[in-house]
């Protein structure tokens, strides 16, 4: 019987032993490797640096800045009103501006939370390619041997693309609260803005009276100061001839020289007056104007009742009004807090496609709906309620407290406005007596020059009397804006037909009467 010997055929093992070592044995080619050396130079190369602006940028930027500041804006044709320049500065003040645009931008970030509450449709595609098969085999879990041969089931080459439509109710809910919280942020900033115009009006109000004067009285000091400095020079000519005694001689020269120091205080003051006005109007410093006040110091009144003045600026005052809106959002922080304990549940819709040749269905559909919820949050339930109440009455305790900061400015500041209106009473009556003694004086100056004294100081004194009635009207008009802002009354009414100057003028203008009518039996501020 003759003896067969059989040659044992190699096993899967073995085949599979040397696919893999032939794939260790592959070495990425030259190129590759000097391609991957380039780019970690390359990436190495590319650290970021400090790189300050040059001084071109840099009055580059300055000029652009001075540019878009005065830029858009109606020029100055003749003496501005009252009136205007409050529209002036309602229309092109800096600060007001700014709200304006904070306002604006709220509002977008508001249109992007309500898009937040929409479900995400998600399209993504793709590509990927392999130099070998994602070629897979297995092992039998009893024997630990090869039970299948090395199969693959995916292209090299593989394209991808997906459609799909999601929607988290857990998401939607904390989105939604939110979104509301963005929308009490929104008027927030409104009342904020409301703030910084009445404040603006009433620093407006007091400017423009300082300007008038400083417009008034600034041709007067230029030929006052000539004129002591004449007397100064004559005075130091008699000292030289010693015409008269030198100590007299000494007090007399002491006694110009004062009031040349006091008109000189003078002119400065009123220097300061005009930019500053011009400032609150965003006009260009340096730029001169002229300024139409009414031809007399019409005082403005306003005898409404206390009671009365205290309801109304707990209505309409901004900050009360933003501290109800702040305990609202507190609530839906609240709400907010609440909902992200709750499960979470998602639902999927969508289409998918694979071009991979393997697959018996390339395109399909596919739905489903998923919940999650992280059960530890239940725990926590306890905590996040107790903040949340102290939270809100955290809200609730600053409002009373403003609350009663504003009454107690509603009653300061209608005794302020009393105050400031006999300061302007008592002024008025001075101004009007030291007008009288320099014209008296000035009648009965001799050609002397102790009488040029005597003349100098009487028009130095009426002239300080003039600026501090000036002033004390400006301080007035400020007291009545304070009175106004205190109660929370607006310059302009809350919709107006245009923005224009011209319109806000009138509307201005009109709101005032309103005032007038509102605040004062008598007719009150008409101006």
């Amino acid at each position: 019987m003759s003896r067969h010997v059989f040659r044992t055929p190699i096993t899967l093992r073995k085949r599979v032993a040397e696919v893999k070592s032939s794939s260790v044995a592959v070495r990425p080619p030259r190129p590759a490797l000097l391609a991957l050396s380039l780019a970690v130079v390359w990436l190495a190369g590319c650290s970021i640096k400090p790189v300050p602006f040059t001084d071109a940028e840099r009055v580059q930027t300055a000029q652009t800045d001075r540019t878009s500041m005065f830029a858009q804006q109606q020029p100055v044709t003749g003496p501005i009103t009252l009136d205007e320049a409050m529209a002036r500065a309602i229309r092109y003040n800096l600060d007001h501006r700014l709200k304006m645009m904070e306002e604006a931008l709220a509002q977008k970030q508001l249109d992007l939370s309500n898009f937040d509450l929409l479900p995400k449709l998600t399209a993504q595609a793709g590509y990927t390619t392999r130099n070998h098969p994602l070629a897979s085999s297995s092992t039998d879990v009893f024997t630990n041997e090869q039970s299948l041969a090395p199969s693959y089931s995916t292209d090299k080459n593989d394209r991808t693309a997906d459609l799909g439509f999601s929607w988290n109710l857990l998401d939607f809910g904390v989105s939604y609260y939110e979104a509301k919280e963005q929308a009490d942020h929104v008027l927030v900033l409104e009342q904020r803005r409301r703030k910084v115009v009445q404040l603006m009006m009433q620093q407006v109000r007091e400017a423009y009276w300082q300007a008038t004067g400083a417009q008034r009285l600034r041709d007067r000091i230029a030929p006052l100061l000539a004129q002591a400095g004449a007397a100064l020079d004559d005075s130091r000519q008699a000292q030289r001839e010693n015409l008269r005694s030198p100590l007299d001689t000494l007090n007399y020269q002491h006694a110009l020289l004062d009031l040349m120091r006091q008109l000189e205080e003078i002119r400065d003051q009123l220097e300061e007056a005009k930019p500053r006005l011009a400032s609150l109007m965003n006009l260009e410093p340096g730029k001169d104007y002229t300024l139409a006040p009414p031809t007399d110091f019409a005082a403005p009144s306003f005898d409404m009742p206390i009671d009365q003045m205290e309801e109304t600026a707990l209505e309409r005052r901004p900050e009360l009004v933003e501290a109800s809106y702040n305990e609202r959002i507190s609530v839906n922080e609240t709400h907010k807090a609440m909902a992200k304990l709750l499960p979470g549940i998602e639902l999927d819709l969508g289409t998918h496609y694979d071009s991979n040749s393997f697959l018996v269905y390339n395109a399909w559909r596919a739905a489903g709906i998923s919940v999650s919820w992280n059960l530890l949050n239940v725990l926590n339930v306890k905590n996040i309620r107790g903040m949340a109440d102290a939270q809100l009455e955290v809200a609730k305790t600053q409002r009373l407290a403003l609350s009663m900061a504003v009454l107690t400015q509603v009653h300061v500041a209608r005794s302020e406005l009393a105050a400031k209106q006999r300061q302007f009473d008592l002024l008025k009556q001075m101004n009007d007596v030291d007008q009288q003694i320099l014209e008296h004086t000035h009648n009965a100056t001799e050609a002397t020059a102790q009488g040029k004294l005597e003349e100098i100081r009487a028009a130095t004194g009426a002239m300080m009397s003039e600026l501090r009635l000036y002033q004390s009207y400006g301080e007035l008009e400020n007291a009545y804006g304070q009175m106004l802002a205190t109660l929370g009354l607006d310059p302009i009414p809350d919709t107006v037909s245009g923005h224009d100057l011209g319109t806000l003028e009138q509307s201005i203008d009109e709101e005032q009467r309103r005032w007038a009518a509102l605040g004062s039996a008598n007719g009150g501020k008409t101006q």
